[in-house]
């Protein structure tokens, strides 16, 4: 870490340039001796990513960012936030500190943080922050997390960690088997030493492999923001839990929508039915989950087929998804389609339908937009069906 970054006119100057296109400052050199322009364009680039993604850190001073990849790999302010959320007690650990986004709400509901790092810059980098950020209660350890806890005296009331994700090539990978540090090899490590673990896994590993993985699980927490996964999170106690309880949660501007179910690994036993007054489409937590089942009984809806994941009603319910009033439903015809008046301009979905949304828009001649919302999909009867509808 440059500390030279922190002289005055150098943090003046990186704000002075925040909207500066990089590649065209890059070119016309640095203007201080002891700082490189790349490390000033880091710096640049750190604060453009963290003004929506790390509002904190970008509202105070003196802070520095690491390189992008760190960033990109970071939990943002929102789902940190929820992580800590979950958890309290005496002291925690977090075996991959990473940039320290984690361990800084972790530090507001424990007495204690431990901070793991094995990139010696990252690690310098994460304690300057905590410091300027004023969280005094956390300390940090350069080296490996796993080592940490084997030579440690201490028990902790929480291990966390986010194994590293990628391959010696750089190659993302998503299998729990293929992450760095090996979670399953390490679990009793990590039992003899907490009685809670919280692991944060890739958004793509599937719920039953990682649960053929992982032992005593007893909480699954599938994060969206803005309707993108962007967390996974497996909560595992010592002590078996009697059943596992799924929560999906959806950040979306000031709105939050939280579904959850106890885990039954029963994913398509749902009601079916034609289609009704309302549409809905559950939000992509709620499709990860695959507790179809579960929302159909929690919500009073049915499916319109077992494969399509659309609800339908007659009344209108609350739903963890988007929410549509169905003003037509059409049979898949491209005679009768083509010539449709609300077809000449739509918002196109497809569910269990074997054409593209970019096919249908060729073969009907549909322009992207406007305030009807078309749903391409198949009926209980298995039949291709067009349900034109209204956004509620």
């Amino acid at each position: 870490m440059n500390k030279a970054l922190l002289h005055p006119e150098v943090q003046e100057f990186i704000r002075k340039n925040l909207r500066k296109d990089l590649s065209t400052l890059i070119l016309k050199g640095s203007p201080f001796p002891d700082v490189s322009i790349q490390e000033i364009a880091a710096q640049i680039n750190g604060l453009q990513k963290a003004q929506k993604k790390l509002p904190t850190w970008f509202k105070s001073a003196n802070i520095i960012f690491p390189a992008n990849i760190n960033l990109e790999q970071t939990s943002s302010e929102i789902t940190a936030k929820y992580k800590a959320s979950l958890v309290s007690g005496r002291n925690a650990i977090d075996l991959t500190g990473g940039f320290g986004i984690d361990a800084f709400f972790f530090a507001e509901r424990f007495e204690t943080v431990t901070h793991c790092e094995l990139d010696p810059g990252l690690s310098e980098i994460a304690a300057h922050n905590f410091k300027v950020l004023g969280r005094n209660n956390i300390s940090t350890f350069w080296g490996d997390g796993i080592n940490y806890l084997k030579e440690t005296v201490e028990k902790f009331d929480l291990i966390y960690l986010d194994p590293a994700r990628r391959d010696d090539y750089g190659g993302k990978v998503f299998l729990l088997e293929q992450c760095t540090p090996n979670v399953a090899e390490n679990l009793s490590l990590f039992f003899e030493k907490a009685n809670r673990i919280l692991l944060k896994t890739s958004p793509l590993l599937d719920l039953k492999a990682g649960l053929r993985e992982l032992e005593r699980v007893s909480a699954i927490h599938i994060v969206s923001v803005n309707n993108e996964i962007k967390e996974l999170l497996w909560e595992l106690k010592k002590e078996q839990a009697d059943e596992i309880l799924v929560t999906t949660i959806n950040f979306q501007n000031e709105v939050t929508v939280k579904f959850d179910a106890v885990y039954s690994g029963n994913f398509e036993d749902a009601p079916l039915s034609l289609p009704g007054t309302y549409l809905y489409e559950p939000n992509p937590a709620v499709m990860k989950s695959g507790m179809f089942a579960e929302v159909a009984t929690q919500t009073g809806t049915s499916k319109l087929h077992s494969n399509s994941h659309l609800f339908t009603s007659e009344e209108k319910k609350d739903f963890p998804g988007r929410s549509f009033k169905i003003l037509e439903t059409l049979p898949y015809s491209k005679k009768i389609l083509k010539k449709h008046p609300k077809l000449q301009k739509a918002n196109i979905t497809t569910r269990n339908f074997p054409k593209t949304v970019e096919e249908l828009r060729k073969e009907l001649k549909i322009a992207d937009g406007g305030e009807n919302y078309v749903f391409f999909t198949t009926n209980l009867k298995n039949e291709k069906i067009v349900l034109v509808c209204i956004k509620i």
